[in-house]
């Protein structure tokens, strides 16, 4: 018989999908059917396959040791020894982190980076801190921001935390609030609800045209704003992303004409010498009441004084 204690970590993972975890040369089928045959027990008690675990939970798997080193070959292992440690953490408790990402920096690795990434960094500082506490489950994030977009990146560090914070998000109860500048004068609120169509060969996003052919697959997306203040030939504008499609509040606004400052991709014009957008995601509200908060990069201050537009 193998005994196993599920970690902080672990806790809100669904029985069936630890196991899976677990046991990753089990096929998923065999797995139900040791839950459902009792072979499998929690605190001394058979259980339903989704029941949710939670920390300090007594497993009992009834197999035998060399079986179970069979079946478990394959589970992940830490590998954030020597990886960079260093964010700014702006809040922390036992199942949540709230990260400031800064401009330039990847939230996941992609081709062009493997490594020094936000979420490879925060697996590092929670390593550094002993919690990432099994290899079964990873810490991660419920968002994601561009390269050149920074602010506010929510991280799970809890199966159930991260879960939760997922299902916030498809239901659109998580408030998700921007700030940028945006070219020309713009004023007053307002909500762009164009579909989207995402070519990913060239990493672009459109507004889907009437004319777009059947096999053409759109995206309902839904971006709200209210402008701040206006400026010389600019206008400084707060968003809230309702649908978190890749480069919405791009595409939007450059169909509205009033592409983002720097934002040279979506048809913005570089200004001193800024080439990319100054977008930033400084503030999240949860459905609990919970509300975090992310200061403006300087060089977003810095732009929106040169162009006098109040409002950060």
């Amino acid at each position: 018989m193998i005994n196993r204690k599920v970690t902080p970590s672990e806790s809100g993972k669904r029985l069936h999908r630890f196991l899976r975890n677990l046991l990753p040369n089990i096929p998923l089928g065999q797995i139900y059917k040791m839950i459902d045959s009792g072979k499998v027990r929690v605190n001394g008690k058979r259980k339903k396959q989704d029941y949710e675990l939670a920390a300090g939970d007594e497993l009992a798997i009834y197999m035998e040791e060399e079986q179970y080193k069979e079946a478990s070959i394959g589970q992940q292992k830490t590998k954030y020894v020597g990886v960079n440690a260093d964010i700014h953490v702006v809040y922390e408790d036992d199942q949540l982190l709230v990260a400031l990402k800064p401009a330039g920096m990847l939230t996941h690795p992609d081709q062009t980076d493997q490594r020094d990434t936000l979420i490879n960094r925060v697996h590092a500082y929670l390593y550094r801190k002993g919690e990432l506490d099994s290899p079964m489950f990873m810490p991660a994030t419920a968002n994601r921001l561009d390269r050149n977009t920074s602010g506010l990146v929510l991280v799970g560090k809890t199966a159930g935390m991260l879960h939760q914070l997922n299902q916030w998000i498809q239901k659109h109860e998580l408030q998700k609030y921007y700030v940028t500048i945006v070219e020309g004068r713009l004023e007053g609120e307002g909500e762009l609800t164009d579909e989207l169509v995402r070519d990913e060969k060239r990493n672009r996003t459109r507004v889907a045209s009437a004319a777009g052919g059947a096999e053409e697959k759109r995206l309902s997306a839904t971006t709200r704003y209210r402008a701040l203040s206006q400026g010389d030939g600019y206008s400084l504008v707060e968003i809230e992303l309702v649908s978190g499609r890749t480069h919405q509040i791009r595409t939007h606004f450059q169909s509205i004409g009033h592409p983002l400052l720097g934002d040279v991709k979506y048809g913005g014009k570089i200004y001193a010498g800024i080439n990319h957008q100054l977008l930033h995601a400084w503030r999240v509200v949860l459905p609990d009441g919970r509300e975090f908060r992310a200061p403006a990069p300087p060089i977003l201050k810095r732009t929106a004084d040169k162009l006098r537009l109040e409002g950060i």
